[in-house]
């Protein structure tokens, strides 16, 4: 039944919202539809908890329950010209169609109301004519500064009567008609009121939201709107010149060449840092960016908006793109404005012909106008721009070279930090000799390091690799150079495949297994190997009398050799869910990955990604046995495995028999087990 339930209300929902004429509409329209439980024309509002703050509901904001990252609560009133009829359910009757004056009594504007008849202007909404009032409630009248309602109810005849005929316009104008962008001449010599239209449903004149809109009227229509607006008559331009405050500001706008633009028209928001945001920034890095015309360019772009928004737009944090090229994430927290996460606007909605200036204490420096040790500094690895100027690479990290950085997580060190000549040998080779995109990497590419490694490039279907290092975030492109954040620190190869065997300890037994193999050449060799190398430990699995016997057998010993090699290079950054790889011989080895760690055959690796010059190693402390067959054949990295005849399987059986190895010490296991028992 309940899902009944919820398919009407989609349904519902779906049909209305298609008919909705504006984004307003919509919103109303949803609310209406939460609301109709409650009885006809009820309207379900969401109020911020602890404030007399409402909104018309979409869905998002009705599943979250919040604004601005606060909680709400649902209240349900009448929608808008409706009213209630006592002991009857929802608001089943019509409002009465009254004259201007009479509907701002009861709607919620009886102050506009009360200074309409001090102002002599009763009269006038009261007569003939088709207007419409954008009529501040009476909270919006409470919060005005006490100086500006003294200076205007002092002077009723003119001031005030002036305030009041700027939020009137002479015809009749819904909010369908209220359309993005949009300005219309007031009653006050002729000076525009601008009318901004979000998609959230969120309408504003003047950067007031309309709280409650299209209240109907004989004489014209009211939207009740939550601040008293004040006329606008200077551009952008305008309002960064006249204000000492942006005095920096403004010297570095006319540099760029940028103070034209914001005298055109448009629909501009300025994000617009304060003397104090300047001065926080580094003298050093701010005269090489006031230096740099096109760093310069980039920062000023950066904190203008191609749109025009509003404080009272924005009911949660919202990408929005820039005329640098890149976004900012402008939100909210409670009555706080924010950028990026961070409540550093100080001053809001300064309205211009053009545009809406918000000022800010904390200038914004996008990563196009940053050196490379600013792009360090700025993201999540401390600890690799500490290494990287420990080890004396500061006149790379902040001169003009087109480089790219490998910059590993905080997490991705392990053990000693201290820089002795290979710690600064490895940081070396963490830097690239080319400014390059990972979008260009392909797979086999060679990266040459400021040290003169080669750097092997290794594309997956879930990973983008530099040798044992993936990528784990976006680029971060700089003013001559880029940072790619990787996952791990980087082990360049040292040697071939056998010499990474010969210098770890843990391989003796492996090694010697190899040598009487004869495989010592395969490992030597150019290519491209993945070698699940078998431990000492793994070793030691076996029974000595089993061993003894396979090493014998340097044919059979060579099988089970092969079985642990992969065809190909896979880093463990490159297994995931189900891969498979061809062994040198035999059918496929199946990975994975669980809790960070990777699986091959349901067999942990022990220790990953030790690079060489012709292949990687990945320790095992198991011999790796073949998997029983699977029902499910589908892999989920990559595309399905067609089941195979009968026929084919057998000759496949027959091809490859090393699994008898595993089966002989099963038996050899079994029949000691036994004898002791016996």
């Amino acid at each position: 039944m309940m899902n009944v339930c919820v398919l009407v209300l989609g349904l519902a929902l779906v049909l209305t919202l298609c008919v909705a004429r504006s984004p307003y509409q919509a919103v109303l329209q949803h609310s209406r539809i939460r609301g109709r439980q409650q009885g006809p024309n009820v309207c379900a509002m969401q109020q911020l908890k602890g404030t007399d703050k409402k909104y018309f509901t979409n869905c998002k904001q009705w599943y979250h329950r919040k604004i601005c990252g606060k909680p709400t609560v649902i209240t349900y009133e009448c929608c808008p010209g409706y009213e209630k009829i006592p002991g009857e359910k929802g608001c089943p009757a019509a409002l009465p169609l009254v004259n201007i004056y009479n509907t701002l009594g009861v709607v919620g504007a009886s102050t506009t109301q009360m200074y309409s008849e001090r102002a002599k202007l009763r009269e006038e909404i009261e007569g003939p004519g088709s207007f419409t009032f954008f009529a501040p409630s009476n909270e919006a009248w409470a919060a005005l500064p006490t100086e500006i309602l003294d200076a205007l109810v002092s002077n009723v005849n003119i001031e005030l009567l002036n305030a009041l005929h700027y939020h009137m316009v002479n015809r009749r104008l819904t909010s369908e008609e209220l359309r993005h962008g949009s300005s219309f001449a007031s009653m006050y010599q002729d000076f525009h009121v601008h009318i901004h239209h979000y998609s959230n449903g969120i309408v504003t004149v003047n950067c007031a939201r309309l709280i409650k809109p299209d209240q109907h009227a004989t004489n014209g229509i009211v939207h009740v709107v939550d601040r008293v607006i004040t006329a606008v008559s200077n551009n952008v331009n305008t309002i960064l010149d006249i204000d000492d405050d942006l005095e920096t500001l403004r010297t570095a706008m006319t540099a760029a060449g940028l103070t034209g633009m914001l005298e055109e028209e448009g629909q501009y928001t300025v994000f617009a840092p304060t003397n104090e945001a300047f001065e926080k920034i580094p003298q050093e890095t701010l005269n090489r960016i006031l230096g740099d015309p096109v760093a310069l360019r980039d920062l000023l772009n950066y904190h203008i908006l191609k749109n025009m928004q509003c404080a009272e737009s924005i009911v949660s944090g919202t990408p929005m793109e820039t005329l640098q090229g890149t976004v900012l994430e402008v939100g909210c927290d409670g009555d706080e404005m924010t950028l990026n996460g961070k409540a550093i606007i100080t001053k809001k909605d300064q309205l211009g012909t053009n545009g809406v200036v918000h000022y800010i204490n904390e200038l914004l420096i996008p990563d196009s106008a940053k050196v490379l040790l600013e792009l360090a500094e700025s993201s999540s690895v401390d600890t690799a721009a500490k290494l990287f100027v420990e080890a004396g690479l500061t006149p790379h990290l902040t001169g003009s070279e087109a480089l790219t950085m490998l910059a590993p997580l905080d997490d991705a060190f392990k053990g000693s930090l201290t820089m002795t000549p290979d710690m600064r040998k490895l940081m070396i080779n963490h830097i690239i000799k080319e400014q390059l995109s990972s979008k260009s990497l392909y797979h086999g590419q060679e990266l040459e390091t400021l040290g003169g490694l080669k750097l092997r490039v290794f594309v997956y279907r879930n990973n983008l690799c530099i040798e044992n290092a993936c990528i784990a975030a976006h680029d971060k492109t700089g003013r001559y150079a880029t940072m790619f954040t990787v996952d791990k620190v980087l082990t360049p190869p040292m040697g071939t495949v056998m010499d990474v065997l010969k210098a770890d300890d843990r391989f003796s037994l492996l090694v010697g297994a190899i040598q009487t193999a004869g495989m010592t050449e395969l490992l030597n060799q150019q290519g491209a190997l993945t070698f699940f190398a078998p431990t000492n430990d793994a070793f030691n699995t076996i029974s000595p009398s089993e061993l003894n016997r396979l090493m014998r057998n340097p044919q059979e010993l060579s099988g089970v050799l092969r079985y642990h090699l992969g065809e190909g290079m896979l880093v463990s950054g490159g297994v995931s869910s189900h891969t498979r790889i061809k062994p040198l011989q035999g059918e496929k080895l199946e990975l994975g990955v669980r809790n960070s760690t990777v699986y091959v055959n349901k067999i942990p690796v022990a220790d990953a990604d030790l690079m060489a010059t012709n292949g990687v190693v990945h320790a095992i402390n198991n011999v790796i046995k073949p998997l029983p067959p699977k029902v499910d054949r589908e892999q989920a990295d990559g595309p399905a495995v067609p089941l195979r005849s009968a026929a084919a399987s057998r000759a496949d059986s027959k091809s490859f028999r090393n699994d008898d190895l595993f089966q002989k010490v099963v038996r050899s296991r079994s029949s000691r087990t036994m004898n002791k028992s016996q």
